[in-house]
């Protein structure tokens, strides 16, 4: 039997969703929000590649860790201006967090000054 009735293909496009109203141009949507996206999407993926997921992680990676670091403490010293104390001050201490946690997981340690993204924010300390 393959009519439309039996392969789920006969809803009433009435009822469909609209995905033009359920979604927002990306002209509609604060830059403060756009960059704050970015930086969790950065500081996540850089928690993930030094291991911070779970015990043992089969994830991690330290020269990606770096490289995405790097990245975040770029946009976050660039946008902190931009985007206020408010929202940049977090994004700061999630920065020098992963920063420490680089140093920590390091084998061979950076000079200070040379880890991941200090070139932006200057030497990091414990």
């Amino acid at each position: 039997m393959t009519d439309a009735t039996t392969s789920g293909a006969t809803a009433d496009p009435s009822a469909a969703p609209d995905y033009d109203d359920m979604t927002r141009d990306i002209a509609d949507v604060p830059a403060v929000e756009v960059i704050t996206t970015v930086a969790v999407h950065l500081l996540s993926a850089a928690a993930v590649n030094l291991g911070l997921d779970k015990p043992n992680s089969e994830y991690k990676d330290l020269d990606e860790a770096r490289k995405l670091i790097t990245a975040l403490a770029g946009l976050v010293t660039a946008s902190a201006t931009e985007i206020s104390s408010f929202h940049a001050a977090p994004l700061r201490d999630g920065l020098k967090s992963l920063q420490l946690a680089f140093r920590e997981a390091s084998l061979v340690q950076d000079e200070p000054g040379q880890g991941p993204g200090e070139k932006f924010t200057g030497p990091v300390y414990a």
